[in-house]
């Protein structure tokens, strides 16, 4: 067996569910440990798996086997930078609402080894990203699953949402209008995250460059009710320009030039 025909084999072990140990592969290939470690490290760095102690799961299947990831790949570098900056603003100690985004699921990531937070979610992806994180308590939502998506939304999770106060959260965005109007696809999305904003003493929104200037199905809000939107430097000057008119709090975050 070749080792392109290995990392397939291992691919697709880890894509029907399995969770296999080094070990276990070294023998399986009849290959050493240290080989088998740099097959995972292909395949993490290219997005397909994600290490575990001890060997690797499917990242879609940690996402609960929904189609998130080339979503997530979308613009990943920004959204990596946004939520960076998002993180400087959580202090340990803090209970923190994160919505149902691929940008809030990276913030999910940066978060996986802080200490002493506790995380409100809506999605599976973002519970799933934070399971086992010991300095974590991660509370998931109850509610009606979206179709094709890992998020939690209804009555449901609207409700249980009136249980809890939360010192800060982080959102999502489809579009922002160049109004300053806060877009999302779905109507039942919209309706949380009006929820998630009255149930947090601050919200941000996070929303690389990409959305300036997108609208979708349902307005649920404007940028001058929340306390920023942090977003990356593809953003237009006369758009950063337009919204500060309006009210809005903005946080432009810049890649580190070597």
């Amino acid at each position: 067996m070749t080792a392109t025909q290995r990392l397939k084999k291992i691919a697709d072990m880890l894509q029907a569910g399995e969770e296999v140990s080094i070990p276990e592969m070294a023998v399986r290939f009849k290959v050493s440990e240290m080989t088998v470690r740099r097959d995972l490290d292909k395949l993490a760095k290219s997005g397909l798996v994600r290490r575990t102690h001890g060997g690797a799961v499917s990242t879609e299947k940690m996402a609960f086997e929904f189609d998130f990831v080339a979503r997530r790949r979308d613009n990943h570098e920004n959204k990596c930078l946004i939520a960076a900056a998002a993180a400087k603003i959580i202090k340990n100690g803090q209970r923190v609402i994160l919505d149902t985004g691929t940008t809030t699921l990276e913030l999910a990531h940066l978060l996986r080894d802080r200490s002493d937070l506790t995380v409100i979610t809506p999605s599976l992806a973002v519970a799933s990203e934070l399971q086992f994180s010991d300095g974590v308590q991660t509370i998931l939502l109850g509610g009606a699953v979206r179709k094709g998506r890992p998020d939690l939304t209804g009555i449901v999770a609207e409700a249980v949402l009136d249980m809890f106060s939360a010192d800060i959260a982080f959102q999502g965005a489809d579009g922002i209008g160049l109004d300053g109007a806060l877009y999302t696809a779905d109507m039942q999305v919209a309706a949380v995250d009006k929820k998630i904003r009255s149930r947090a003493k601050k919200t941000y929104v996070l929303a690389d460059s990409s959305k300036i200037g997108e609208t979708a199905l349902t307005r649920h809000g404007f940028l001058h009710e929340v306390a920023g939107l942090i977003t990356d430097s593809g953003i237009l000057k006369k758009d950063v320009e337009r919204f500060e008119r309006l009210g809005a709090k903005l946080i432009v975050v810049r890649a580190k030039i070597n």
